[in-house]
Protein backbone atom coordinates (compact mmCIF):
# COMPACT_ATOMS: atom_id res chain seq x y z
CA UNK A 1 0.00 0.00 0.00
CA UNK A 2 2.91 2.37 0.74
CA UNK A 3 1.95 6.01 0.36
CA UNK A 4 -1.74 5.12 -0.01
CA UNK A 5 -1.98 3.41 3.39
CA UNK A 6 -3.57 6.49 4.96
CA UNK A 7 -6.99 7.58 3.65
CA UNK A 8 -6.48 11.17 4.80
CA UNK A 9 -3.45 11.44 2.47
CA UNK A 10 -5.02 9.87 -0.61
CA UNK A 11 -7.00 12.90 -1.79
CA UNK A 12 -3.94 15.13 -1.27
CA UNK A 13 -1.89 12.76 -3.46
CA UNK A 14 -4.54 12.91 -6.18
CA UNK A 15 -4.56 16.72 -6.06
CA UNK A 16 -0.76 16.78 -6.22
CA UNK A 17 -0.75 14.46 -9.23
CA UNK A 18 -3.30 16.61 -11.07
CA UNK A 19 -1.42 19.82 -10.21
CA UNK A 20 1.85 18.31 -11.48
CA UNK A 21 0.15 17.47 -14.77
CA UNK A 22 -1.13 21.04 -15.08
CA UNK A 23 2.37 22.41 -14.51
CA UNK A 24 3.77 20.33 -17.37
CA UNK A 25 1.13 21.84 -19.67
CA UNK A 26 2.05 25.38 -18.54
CA UNK A 27 5.75 25.26 -19.54
CA UNK A 28 6.50 28.37 -21.69
CA UNK A 29 7.21 27.83 -25.41
CA UNK A 30 10.51 29.78 -25.58
CA UNK A 31 13.44 27.35 -25.56
CA UNK A 32 15.34 28.92 -22.65
CA UNK A 33 12.26 29.23 -20.43
CA UNK A 34 11.09 25.75 -21.37
CA UNK A 35 14.50 24.41 -20.33
CA UNK A 36 14.39 26.36 -17.06
CA UNK A 37 10.97 25.19 -15.93
CA UNK A 38 11.53 21.63 -17.15
CA UNK A 39 14.84 21.48 -15.27
CA UNK A 40 13.19 22.91 -12.18
CA UNK A 41 10.77 19.97 -12.11
CA UNK A 42 13.65 17.52 -12.43
CA UNK A 43 15.81 18.92 -9.64
CA UNK A 44 12.99 19.83 -7.23
CA UNK A 45 9.45 18.62 -7.91
CA UNK A 46 7.89 20.02 -4.74
CA UNK A 47 9.58 23.39 -5.29
CA UNK A 48 8.40 23.46 -8.91
CA UNK A 49 4.82 22.93 -7.77
CA UNK A 50 4.82 25.80 -5.27
CA UNK A 51 6.73 28.22 -7.50
CA UNK A 52 4.09 27.91 -10.25
CA UNK A 53 1.59 29.61 -7.94
CA UNK A 54 3.67 32.81 -7.72
CA UNK A 55 2.79 35.89 -9.84
CA UNK A 56 4.39 35.60 -13.36
CA UNK A 57 7.31 38.05 -13.03
CA UNK A 58 8.23 36.85 -9.55
CA UNK A 59 7.80 33.23 -10.67
CA UNK A 60 10.35 33.70 -13.45
CA UNK A 61 12.80 35.48 -11.13
CA UNK A 62 12.56 32.82 -8.42
CA UNK A 63 12.87 30.02 -10.99
CA UNK A 64 16.11 31.47 -12.38
CA UNK A 65 17.41 32.38 -8.91
CA UNK A 66 16.93 28.77 -7.86
CA UNK A 67 18.63 27.35 -10.98
CA UNK A 68 21.59 29.74 -10.69
CA UNK A 69 22.14 28.72 -7.08
CA UNK A 70 21.56 25.06 -7.89
CA UNK A 71 24.30 25.31 -10.54
CA UNK A 72 26.62 27.04 -8.08
CA UNK A 73 25.88 24.30 -5.54
CA UNK A 74 26.63 21.64 -8.17
CA UNK A 75 30.12 23.06 -8.60
CA UNK A 76 30.65 23.10 -4.84
CA UNK A 77 29.33 19.56 -4.37
CA UNK A 78 31.41 17.91 -7.11
CA UNK A 79 34.34 16.50 -5.13
CA UNK A 80 36.11 15.42 -8.33
CA UNK A 81 36.91 19.04 -9.26
CA UNK A 82 40.41 20.05 -8.07
CA UNK A 83 40.40 22.84 -5.51
CA UNK A 84 42.53 25.11 -7.70
CA UNK A 85 39.86 24.86 -10.42
CA UNK A 86 36.79 24.95 -8.19
CA UNK A 87 37.60 28.00 -6.05
CA UNK A 88 37.97 30.51 -8.94
CA UNK A 89 34.72 29.26 -10.51
CA UNK A 90 32.83 29.75 -7.26
CA UNK A 91 34.29 33.21 -6.78
CA UNK A 92 33.51 34.34 -10.34
CA UNK A 93 30.16 32.57 -10.80
CA UNK A 94 28.17 35.79 -10.41
CA UNK A 95 29.89 37.11 -13.55
CA UNK A 96 29.15 33.97 -15.56
CA UNK A 97 25.39 34.42 -15.25
CA UNK A 98 25.69 37.40 -17.63
CA UNK A 99 27.54 35.32 -20.26
CA UNK A 100 25.28 33.37 -22.65
CA UNK A 101 28.26 31.33 -23.86
CA UNK A 102 29.52 30.11 -20.48
CA UNK A 103 29.12 26.56 -19.22
CA UNK A 104 31.12 24.15 -17.09
CA UNK A 105 30.52 20.43 -17.23
CA UNK A 106 30.31 18.85 -13.77
CA UNK A 107 27.88 17.06 -11.49
CA UNK A 108 25.80 14.03 -12.38
CA UNK A 109 22.43 13.19 -13.93
CA UNK A 110 20.06 16.19 -14.12
CA UNK A 111 22.67 18.47 -12.56
CA UNK A 112 25.13 17.76 -15.37
CA UNK A 113 22.40 18.58 -17.90
CA UNK A 114 21.85 21.88 -16.09
CA UNK A 115 25.57 22.71 -16.18
CA UNK A 116 26.04 21.67 -19.81
CA UNK A 117 23.11 23.86 -20.88
CA UNK A 118 23.66 26.78 -18.54
CA UNK A 119 23.39 29.20 -21.48
CA UNK A 120 19.62 28.76 -21.32
CA UNK A 121 19.64 29.93 -17.69
CA UNK A 122 21.80 32.94 -18.58
CA UNK A 123 19.51 33.85 -21.48
CA UNK A 124 16.48 33.76 -19.21
CA UNK A 125 18.32 35.69 -16.48
CA UNK A 126 19.09 38.51 -18.93
CA UNK A 127 15.36 38.90 -19.63
CA UNK A 128 14.53 39.61 -15.97
CA UNK A 129 13.99 43.13 -14.69
CA UNK A 130 17.05 45.02 -13.45
CA UNK A 131 15.92 44.83 -9.82
CA UNK A 132 15.68 41.06 -9.98
CA UNK A 133 19.02 40.76 -11.79
CA UNK A 134 20.89 42.83 -9.22
CA UNK A 135 19.42 40.90 -6.29
CA UNK A 136 20.38 37.55 -7.87
CA UNK A 137 23.87 38.80 -8.79
CA UNK A 138 24.54 40.09 -5.26
CA UNK A 139 23.50 36.86 -3.53
CA UNK A 140 25.35 34.69 -6.06
CA UNK A 141 28.54 36.71 -5.51
CA UNK A 142 28.34 36.47 -1.73
CA UNK A 143 27.40 32.81 -1.75
CA UNK A 144 30.19 31.87 -4.16
CA UNK A 145 32.74 33.67 -1.99
CA UNK A 146 31.46 31.89 1.12
CA UNK A 147 31.52 28.48 -0.55
CA UNK A 148 35.08 29.11 -1.74
CA UNK A 149 36.09 29.94 1.82
CA UNK A 150 34.79 26.61 3.13
CA UNK A 151 36.37 24.59 0.33
CA UNK A 152 39.63 25.35 2.11
CA UNK A 153 38.25 25.28 5.67
CA UNK A 154 36.59 22.58 7.77
CA UNK A 155 33.47 23.20 9.85
CA UNK A 156 35.08 23.07 13.27
CA UNK A 157 32.93 25.14 15.62
CA UNK A 158 29.22 25.85 15.92
CA UNK A 159 30.02 29.40 14.76
CA UNK A 160 31.62 27.88 11.63
CA UNK A 161 28.47 25.80 11.14
CA UNK A 162 26.25 28.87 11.36
CA UNK A 163 28.56 30.79 9.04
CA UNK A 164 28.61 28.04 6.41
CA UNK A 165 24.83 27.66 6.56
CA UNK A 166 24.52 31.44 6.22
CA UNK A 167 26.56 31.42 3.02
CA UNK A 168 24.70 28.52 1.38
CA UNK A 169 21.17 29.12 2.70
CA UNK A 170 20.82 32.24 4.84
CA UNK A 171 21.82 34.30 1.81
CA UNK A 172 19.05 32.55 -0.15
CA UNK A 173 16.67 33.92 2.47
CA UNK A 174 18.14 37.38 1.94
CA UNK A 175 17.74 37.07 -1.81
CA UNK A 176 14.17 35.83 -1.72
CA UNK A 177 13.20 38.60 0.70
CA UNK A 178 14.63 41.13 -1.76
CA UNK A 179 12.77 39.53 -4.67
CA UNK A 180 9.52 39.62 -2.68
CA UNK A 181 10.13 43.28 -1.80
CA UNK A 182 10.79 44.09 -5.47
CA UNK A 183 7.22 43.05 -6.30
CA UNK A 184 5.93 46.00 -4.27
CA UNK A 185 3.56 43.77 -2.31
CA UNK A 186 5.76 42.73 0.62
CA UNK A 187 7.75 44.59 3.25
CA UNK A 188 11.51 43.96 3.34
CA UNK A 189 12.06 41.39 6.08
CA UNK A 190 14.89 41.89 8.59
CA UNK A 191 18.05 40.05 7.55
CA UNK A 192 18.12 38.15 10.85
CA UNK A 193 14.73 36.56 10.12
CA UNK A 194 15.60 35.87 6.47
CA UNK A 195 18.80 34.20 7.67
CA UNK A 196 16.92 31.95 10.10
CA UNK A 197 14.57 30.83 7.32
CA UNK A 198 17.58 29.58 5.38
CA UNK A 199 19.48 28.13 8.35
CA UNK A 200 16.55 26.04 9.53
CA UNK A 201 16.18 24.43 6.09
CA UNK A 202 19.91 23.92 5.58
CA UNK A 203 20.63 22.44 8.99
CA UNK A 204 17.74 20.01 8.55
CA UNK A 205 19.18 18.86 5.20
CA UNK A 206 22.69 18.50 6.64
CA UNK A 207 21.35 16.38 9.50
CA UNK A 208 19.23 14.16 7.26
CA UNK A 209 21.94 13.64 4.63
CA UNK A 210 24.65 12.26 6.94
CA UNK A 211 25.00 8.88 5.23
CA UNK A 212 24.86 10.23 1.68
CA UNK A 213 27.50 12.86 2.44
CA UNK A 214 29.87 10.58 4.39
CA UNK A 215 29.80 8.05 1.51
CA UNK A 216 30.37 10.67 -1.21
CA UNK A 217 32.70 9.54 -4.00
CA UNK A 218 35.59 10.20 -4.56
CA UNK A 219 35.74 11.72 -1.05
CA UNK A 220 33.26 12.75 1.59
CA UNK A 221 32.32 16.33 2.40
CA UNK A 222 30.78 16.76 5.83
CA UNK A 223 29.30 19.80 7.54
CA UNK A 224 28.49 18.43 10.98
CA UNK A 225 30.53 20.70 13.29
CA UNK A 226 33.43 19.03 15.09
CA UNK A 227 32.55 20.96 18.25
CA UNK A 228 29.37 18.88 18.47
CA UNK A 229 30.27 15.48 17.00
CA UNK A 230 33.61 15.19 18.82
CA UNK A 231 31.68 14.91 22.09
CA UNK A 232 30.41 11.53 20.89
CA UNK A 233 33.09 9.98 18.65
CA UNK A 234 36.75 10.22 17.66
CA UNK A 235 35.90 10.21 13.93
CA UNK A 236 32.74 11.35 12.21
CA UNK A 237 32.52 8.16 10.13
CA UNK A 238 32.32 6.10 13.35
CA UNK A 239 28.60 6.87 13.49
CA UNK A 240 28.02 4.59 10.48
CA UNK A 241 28.81 1.50 12.51
CA UNK A 242 26.17 -0.30 14.53
CA UNK A 243 28.31 -0.61 17.66
CA UNK A 244 28.30 3.21 17.92
CA UNK A 245 24.53 3.60 17.54
CA UNK A 246 23.88 5.04 20.98
CA UNK A 247 26.46 7.81 20.63
CA UNK A 248 25.43 8.43 17.02
CA UNK A 249 21.82 9.06 18.05
CA UNK A 250 22.92 11.34 20.90
CA UNK A 251 24.92 13.41 18.42
CA UNK A 252 21.97 13.46 16.04
CA UNK A 253 19.69 14.72 18.79
CA UNK A 254 22.22 17.41 19.70
CA UNK A 255 22.16 18.67 16.10
CA UNK A 256 18.36 18.62 15.84
CA UNK A 257 18.20 20.59 19.08
CA UNK A 258 20.62 23.11 17.58
CA UNK A 259 18.42 23.47 14.47
CA UNK A 260 15.28 24.10 16.51
CA UNK A 261 16.70 27.41 17.78
CA UNK A 262 15.72 28.96 14.44
CA UNK A 263 12.09 27.82 14.43
CA UNK A 264 10.54 30.77 16.26
CA UNK A 265 12.19 33.35 14.00
CA UNK A 266 10.86 31.41 11.02
CA UNK A 267 7.37 31.70 12.49
CA UNK A 268 7.89 35.43 12.95
CA UNK A 269 9.03 35.83 9.32
CA UNK A 270 6.05 33.92 7.91
CA UNK A 271 3.51 35.76 10.07
CA UNK A 272 4.51 39.05 8.39
CA UNK A 273 3.91 37.87 4.81
CA UNK A 274 0.91 39.37 3.00
CA UNK A 275 0.51 37.57 -0.33
CA UNK A 276 -1.05 34.11 -0.27
CA UNK A 277 1.19 32.65 -2.99
CA UNK A 278 4.40 34.00 -1.43
CA UNK A 279 3.21 32.76 1.96
CA UNK A 280 2.70 29.21 0.68
CA UNK A 281 6.02 29.32 -1.15
CA UNK A 282 7.78 30.10 2.15
CA UNK A 283 5.64 28.08 4.56
CA UNK A 284 5.58 24.65 2.90
CA UNK A 285 9.39 24.08 3.02
CA UNK A 286 9.50 25.24 6.66
CA UNK A 287 6.79 22.78 7.66
CA UNK A 288 8.67 20.07 5.78
CA UNK A 289 11.78 21.03 7.78
CA UNK A 290 10.15 20.79 11.21
CA UNK A 291 8.55 17.51 10.09
CA UNK A 292 11.91 16.14 8.97
CA UNK A 293 13.43 17.15 12.30
CA UNK A 294 10.68 15.18 14.03
CA UNK A 295 11.34 12.21 11.77
CA UNK A 296 15.12 12.29 12.30
CA UNK A 297 15.12 12.95 16.04
CA UNK A 298 16.22 9.89 18.03
CA UNK A 299 16.15 7.85 14.81
CA UNK A 300 19.14 5.56 14.22
CA UNK A 301 18.00 4.97 10.63
CA UNK A 302 19.60 8.30 9.71
CA UNK A 303 22.87 6.34 9.91
CA UNK A 304 21.58 3.32 7.98
CA UNK A 305 19.80 4.68 4.90
CA UNK A 306 17.49 7.33 3.45
CA UNK A 307 15.15 9.01 5.92
CA UNK A 308 12.48 11.25 4.47
CA UNK A 309 8.79 12.05 4.86
CA UNK A 310 6.19 9.93 3.09
CA UNK A 311 4.95 11.24 -0.24
CA UNK A 312 1.42 11.16 1.11
CA UNK A 313 2.29 13.32 4.11
CA UNK A 314 4.23 15.70 1.86
CA UNK A 315 1.20 15.96 -0.44
CA UNK A 316 -1.05 16.66 2.52
CA UNK A 317 1.22 19.46 3.77
CA UNK A 318 1.26 21.04 0.31
CA UNK A 319 -2.52 20.80 0.06
CA UNK A 320 -3.38 22.00 3.56
CA UNK A 321 -0.92 24.87 4.09
CA UNK A 322 -2.89 28.06 3.39
CA UNK A 323 -2.67 30.24 6.49
CA UNK A 324 -0.64 30.95 9.62
CA UNK A 325 -3.14 28.81 11.50
CA UNK A 326 -1.96 25.89 9.38
CA UNK A 327 1.69 26.76 10.05
CA UNK A 328 1.21 27.13 13.81
CA UNK A 329 -0.71 23.85 13.88
CA UNK A 330 2.00 21.99 11.95
CA UNK A 331 4.84 23.40 14.05
CA UNK A 332 2.92 22.57 17.23
CA UNK A 333 2.17 18.99 16.19
CA UNK A 334 5.66 18.18 14.88
CA UNK A 335 7.22 19.76 17.98
CA UNK A 336 4.94 17.55 20.08
CA UNK A 337 6.18 14.52 18.12
CA UNK A 338 9.78 15.47 18.93
CA UNK A 339 8.80 15.90 22.57
CA UNK A 340 7.26 12.42 22.66
CA UNK A 341 10.56 10.92 21.44
CA UNK A 342 12.85 12.60 23.99
CA UNK A 343 14.75 10.09 26.10
CA UNK A 344 15.43 11.36 29.61
CA UNK A 345 18.87 9.72 29.44
CA UNK A 346 19.85 11.78 26.40
CA UNK A 347 22.58 14.32 27.34
CA UNK A 348 20.59 17.16 25.76
CA UNK A 349 17.11 16.09 26.90
CA UNK A 350 16.52 19.15 29.12
CA UNK A 351 17.65 21.61 26.42
CA UNK A 352 15.57 19.86 23.76
CA UNK A 353 12.49 20.04 26.00
CA UNK A 354 13.02 23.77 26.54
CA UNK A 355 13.38 24.44 22.81
CA UNK A 356 10.34 22.34 21.94
CA UNK A 357 8.27 23.90 24.72
CA UNK A 358 9.19 27.39 23.54
CA UNK A 359 8.03 26.59 20.00
CA UNK A 360 4.77 25.10 21.30
CA UNK A 361 4.12 28.10 23.52
CA UNK A 362 4.66 30.48 20.57
CA UNK A 363 2.16 28.48 18.53
CA UNK A 364 -0.41 28.27 21.35
CA UNK A 365 -0.15 31.97 22.14
CA UNK A 366 -1.26 32.75 18.58
CA UNK A 367 -4.69 31.32 19.43
CA UNK A 368 -4.74 29.67 15.99
CA UNK A 369 -3.67 26.09 16.68
CA UNK A 370 -6.12 23.53 15.30
CA UNK A 371 -6.36 19.75 15.54
CA UNK A 372 -4.90 18.09 12.47
CA UNK A 373 -3.09 14.85 13.27
CA UNK A 374 0.19 14.45 11.39
CA UNK A 375 1.71 11.02 11.94
CA UNK A 376 5.16 9.72 11.07
CA UNK A 377 4.55 6.13 12.13
CA UNK A 378 2.61 3.22 10.64
CA UNK A 379 -0.98 3.58 9.47
CA UNK A 380 -3.66 2.78 12.05
CA UNK A 381 -6.21 1.94 9.37
CA UNK A 382 -7.40 -1.54 8.51
CA UNK A 383 -6.97 -3.03 5.02
CA UNK A 384 -10.74 -3.02 4.26
CA UNK A 385 -11.01 0.71 4.89
CA UNK A 386 -7.95 1.31 2.73
CA UNK A 387 -9.50 -0.68 -0.13
CA UNK A 388 -12.71 1.38 0.06
CA UNK A 389 -10.72 4.60 -0.12
CA UNK A 390 -8.68 3.30 -3.06
CA UNK A 391 -11.91 2.48 -4.91
CA UNK A 392 -13.13 6.04 -4.36
CA UNK A 393 -9.81 7.39 -5.59
CA UNK A 394 -10.05 5.31 -8.76
CA UNK A 395 -13.50 6.79 -9.41
CA UNK A 396 -12.15 10.31 -8.74
CA UNK A 397 -9.25 9.78 -11.15
CA UNK A 398 -11.72 8.73 -13.80
CA UNK A 399 -13.79 11.87 -13.32
CA UNK A 400 -10.74 14.19 -13.35
CA UNK A 401 -9.20 12.75 -16.49
CA UNK A 402 -12.42 12.74 -18.49
CA UNK A 403 -12.82 16.48 -18.06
Amino acid sequence: MGALSRPEEVLALVKLRVAAGQIKRQIPPEEHWAFGYSMLQKVSRSFALVIQQLPPQLRNAVCIFYLVLRALDTVEDDTSIPTEVKVPILQEFYRHIYNRDWHFSCGTNHYRVLMDNFHHVSTAFLELGQGYQKAIEEITRRMGAGMAKFICKEVETVDDYDEYCHYVAGLVGYGLSRLFYATGTEDLAPDSLSNSMGLFLQKTNIIRDYLEDINEIPRSRMFWPREIWSKYADKLEDFKYEENSEKAVQCLNDLVTNALIHAEECLQYMSALKGHAIFRFCAIPQIMAIGTCALCYNNVHVFRGVVKMRRGLTARIIDETNSMADVYTSFYEFSSLIESKIDDNDPNAALTRRRVDSIKQTCKSSGLVKRRGYHLDKSPYRPMLIMIVLLLVAILFGVLYTK
